[in-house]
Formats: structure tokens, C-alpha cells, sequence
């Protein structure tokens, strides 16, 4: 069976705080295919499972997008958004029929979203201030699609409002959601990937 082919992100791979498994730079390897699903399936168990107590409507972002950065950190390759994105469906589907309910509507899209649109938002960013505001776009677009799916869901009747109104609800979660997609992206970035690389901080050094 041959190889999948996916390049190497420069960026990613040369920023990264994490050993990268990444040794050819096109074939990727059973151990990063391996990697890279593990992470998709623990941002789907994060998802479920594990809650922070806060009371801040959309923070369950970060239990997608770190578990994804840590992915990428480790296996720095073109569309390993994508492949993580599949691990994460792949453990949803199970969860939800064992566990009805672990997993809302719009946990269930930042899982399906998150990982593609890493890919989109980092496709041409480089090391630094590119990968650090790519991954705060594609936490920003995830919550804002899982706010829209939620909202949708609570106005059909599928998720209870709870005791505030939908109009009084829609205002805040706007704004919560768009300021912890940021975060999460920003934060995800910081923890997985440097924003200089040590070869450019030693060019810079040297040069001054």
C-alpha cells in the first residue's frame, strides 16, 4: 500500500514546542496518522466529558482547539486538520449512541469544524504572528458556527432555554463566543508553538 502523501507545514513544524514525528517531508508515517486521529478522538472525549465549571456560554471551544494544536505541534502536515477532524467524527458517532446527550449540537460542530478550517486559516501562514492569529480565526469561526447551530437548535425547540429569554440569551452568547474562540486559538498557539523559531531568534541575535 502506498504512502499518503501530505507535505510538511514549514510554520508548524518549525515553530512547534513538541518533538515532531515528521521525518519525510511528503509520506506521512502510520505514526503520525496515529497521532493525528488520537488527537480528533480526545478533543471528541474533551468534548463530552470533561467540564471546567465555567458558566461562560461558548468556552468549550478549548476542548476542541487544544487537543487539535497539540496534534498539529507533534504531526505539523497539510490537512491534518482534516484527518483529526475524521478521528473526532469517528469517536462522536459511538458516544452519542452510548451517551445520549454528552455531546450538543454545538459541541458536535466545532469537533466536525475545527480541525478543516486549522487547515484553511493556517494554509499560507508562516512561523510567528501568522500561526498565532490563523489558529485565533479558526477558533473564532468554530464558536461562530457552533453559536449559530445552538441558537438554531434552541429556536426549533431541540435545547432548552433555561429560565432566560432567546433575545436576552442571543446578545451575550454573540460576544462570549467570538472573545473564547480567540482565546482558545491564541492560547492553544502559545502552548503548542513558539512565536519565533530558535533559528530565527539566533538569525536575529546574530544580525544584531
Amino acid at each position: 500500500m502506498r504512502a499518503l502523501v501530505l507535505p510538511v507545514h514549514p510554520g508548524l513544524a518549525g515553530s512547534s514546542r513538541l518533538p515532531v514525528l515528521a521525518q519525510d517531508a511528503g509520506r506521512i508515517q502510520l505514526a503520525e496518522i496515529a497521532w493525528l486521529l488520537g488527537a480528533g478522538v480526545t478533543a471528541t472525549l474533551a468534548s463530552a466529558f470533561l467540564e471546567f465549571g465555567l458558566r461562560i456560554p461558548g468556552h468549550a471551544i478549548l476542548r476542541a482547539v487544544l487537543p487539535m494544536a497539540l496534534g498539529l505541534a507533534v504531526a505539523p502536515r497539510r490537512m491534518a486538520g482534516t484527518i483529526m477532524g475524521s478521528g473526532a467524527l469517528g469517536a462522536a458517532l459511538p458516544i452519542q449512541m452510548l451517551h445520549p446527550g454528552s455531546l450538543g449540537a454545538g459541541a458536535l460542530t466545532s469537533l466536525l469544524l475545527t480541525g478543516p478550517l486549522l487547515d484553511l486559516a493556517l494554509w499560507r501562514a508562516s512561523r510567528g504572528r501568522g500561526l498565532y492569529v490563523g489558529f485565533a480565526l479558526a477558533g473564532l469561526a468554530s464558536n461562530l458556527a457552533a453559536l449559530g447551530v445552538r441558537a438554531g437548535a434552541k429556536l426549533a425547540g431541540l435545547e432548552a432555554l433555561g429560565k432566560r429569554p432567546f433575545a436576552e440569551w442571543l446578545p451575550q452568547a454573540i460576544f462570549t463566543y467570538a472573545v473564547c474562540g480567540l482565546v482558545a486559538g491564541l492560547l492553544s498557539a502559545w502552548v503548542c508553538f513558539r512565536f519565533a523559531s530558535p533559528q530565527r531568534t539566533n538569525a536575529e541575535e546574530a544580525a544584531g
